[in-house]
């Protein structure tokens, strides 16, 4: 399995739904380690490392959100796999 580095922008109402807990708790499960934080503009930012297969699949969650976010686009960019969160798990930036 190929290890890359997934960095997904997230658009709609995704801020004050319990999204980035959403997103974590989807993360961790997948054993995937990164961060996912809320920007000012009103997106969330994730950026998470681990195998394709599971980062497509955490696609799949980010899409879905939370029952009360409304997600309009899910704008994912693929970048090289550099270690950035190894042994770090998966946390929310505040």
């Amino acid at each position: 399995m190929k290890t890359v580095k997934l960095v997904a922008s997230i658009y709609g109402k995704v801020q004050g739904v319990g999204y980035r807990a959403y997103a974590a708790t989807a993360a961790s499960l997948l054993s995937l380690e990164g961060v996912v934080q809320n920007l000012p503009d009103g997106r969330v930012q994730l950026s998470a490392e681990g195998n394709e297969a599971d980062l497509r699949s955490l696609l799949e969650e980010l899409r879905r959100g939370p029952a009360l976010a409304e997600v309009d686009i899910v704008e994912p960019k693929w970048e090289p796999f550099d270690g950035e969160f190894t042994g770090k798990g998966f946390a929310i930036i505040y």
